[in-house]
């Protein structure tokens, strides 16, 4: 599990749907990259990053 991506979302209190919306992916992709089922490219994983005003770094590399 991706716990800083997870931390990071309850703390803007979205859900999985209003995030994976605003970084124009699906939900059900973007929870699959939550639970490690799924790695996003780099595009994708600066999206996440863009939306939760983070670096990739911070999110995924910790």
């Amino acid at each position: 599990m991706l716990y800083a991506l997870i931390s990071r979302r309850k703390e803007k209190k979205w859900t999985q749907a209003k995030l994976a919306k605003k970084a124009n992916i699906s939900r059900a992709y973007y929870a699959n990259i939550e639970v490690g089922r799924k790695v996003p490219s780099l595009a994708i994983a600066k999206k996440i990053a863009d939306v939760l005003d983070t670096s990739v770094d911070d999110i995924f590399f910790t």
